[in-house]
């Protein structure tokens, strides 16, 4: 029999996900792996689910075949993972709904080893990012500097975890180990739109504007505004100020600017270069050898994910994008920062490792963070997690008494807001604070983890 696993065959490994960035990341993950395991996926259906065309755009080039996905309802999710009999289950999705279904399967007998992971750029590492996923036996991130980060963040706060290295999915099979591609053929300038960053409609104008004007630059070549979805479809994060309204707010636009919704692979395909904020496209760009430009025009900052991309050299202005003065990184970022060796990973030893220990009946349990609310907590993050998806009366019964009482606590803590800015005192005349960039002062809203 092999170690760990129900039948004496292959580990049975169930990744769950339900959002366009987590099933991409998820069928991406464990197509990589091959054969060693018998690897599918379960979308699981909640308010934020991937429409067919989404789920077919993450599948493309995976590795994961169609046959070895399907949709499941929360109702039936524990039953089928039963029927599966799950070695492993790889939790793919935003922080609260990883803690509503790591606390289902420590219910399970036997359990099985979960791991979660984040599907993208995720420096600077969070509190929030650890604290969700505490109930998980395997944390993977994609980078060395990811490793140490969020190493050093659970020796800080004392939320252990034990974390694992993987080549980000879409960063595999990197064209040298450079990562530069001297040939690249295409023309389109490829800008890789994100929900909440920037977060504020007037820079989301100013993006806008400078696109218009890098099309109207040279209108030889398209500048291709890459959407995370079409009309209709969710995305992992909500977008308020989608750009195709802001670019239609400004008048007649030229022909050669054109918007996407195809896969970011297709996108990269006719690429001359990638224009972001901080979307991890700048990673895939990279590793197919296309130059990046990494807008410097909001300045340096946690909230904006792209202090790794400054440390990459890759920051430039608006009229470097204009000029399509695209950039390559810095060779000497590129171990550290997702293009390590892929001999340094070691998700899939650590998971196997796990698996042993199961098999001996040595697998510890995983605690969640103590919180306040017993019961009626869990009911109620499990209905804000699933929504409709949750059709139990406990989740209904929660959900009613919940949101008045947020609504309390809301305003509870936005009078406290007012009341400590009304007694502040101002500081002595001549005194200052060092402010590394108008975007670290800026109002904006970080990924939920």
């Amino acid at each position: 029999m092999s170690p760990g696993t129900s039948d004496g065959g292959r580990p049975r490994v169930v990744a769950i996900a339900d959002t366009d960035s987590y099933v991409k990341w998820a069928a991406a993950l464990l197509g990589g792996v091959g054969e060693r395991w018998d690897a599918s996926l379960l979308v699981l259906e909640t308010p934020l689910v991937v429409s067919d065309a989404q789920l077919a755009s993450a599948l493309g080039g995976s590795g994961l075949g169609e046959d070895r996905v399907e949709r499941i309802a929360y109702a039936v999710l524990a039953a089928r993972l039963a029927e599966l009999r799950a070695d492993v289950v790889v939790i793919g999705a935003r922080g609260p709904l990883v803690r509503v279904l790591a606390r289902d399967l420590a219910a399970l007998e036997p359990r099985p080893v979960v791991v979660t992971g984040l599907p993208g750029i995720s420096i600077p590492a969070t509190r929030k990012a650890v604290v969700y996923r505490l109930q998980s036996d395997l944390f993977v991130v994609h980078s060395r500097r990811e490793v140490r980060e969020f190493g050093a963040l659970s020796a800080r706060t004392g939320y252990a975890h034990r974390y694992a290295l993987a080549t980000l999915p879409f960063a595999r099979g990197a064209v040298t180990a450079g990562g530069t591609r001297p040939d690249v053929e295409g023309t389109d300038l490829v800008f890789a739109a994100q929900a909440k960053v920037p977060a504020e409609r007037e820079d989301r104008l100013r993006i806008s504007r400078m696109l218009v004007r890098a099309a109207a630059a040279d209108p030889s070549r398209r500048v291709v505004v890459k959407l995370r979805a079409a009309s209709g479809e969710h995305q992992t994060h909500a977008e308020l100020d989608g750009y195709p309204e802001l670019l239609a707010s400004l008048g007649p636009l030229p022909a050669n600017l054109v918007t996407s919704t195809q896969s970011m692979g297709t996108a990269l395909a006719t690429a001359g270069g990638l224009v972001t904020v901080s979307s991890t496209a700048a990673i895939e760009a990279i590793a197919r050898g296309i130059p990046v430009i990494a807008l410097d025009t909001f300045g340096v900052s946690p909230r904006l994910i792209n202090e790794t991309l400054a440390d990459a050299d890759l920051l430039a202005s608006e009229e470097d994008v204009v000029a399509r003065r695209f950039r390559h990184p810095d060779p000497e970022w590129l171990d550290e920062n997702y293009f390590h060796a892929p001999e340094a990973d070691d998700w899939t030893a650590q998971v196997d490792a796990l698996l042993a220990q199961r098999s001996a009946g040595r697998l510890p349990a995983r605690a969640a963070v103590v919180r306040r609310g017993g019961a009626l907590r869990d009911a109620w993050e499990r209905k804000v997690a699933l929504g409709r998806s949750d059709t139990s009366a406990s989740g209904a019964v929660a959900y009613a008494v919940g949101v008045p009482l947020r609504a309390v606590a809301r305003l509870a803590k936005r009078a406290r807001r007012r009341l400590a800015g009304a007694v502040q005192q101002p500081g002595p005349v001549g005194s200052s604070t060092q402010v590394r960039s108008t975007s670290a002062v800026r109002t904006s809203t970080t990924r939920t983890p």
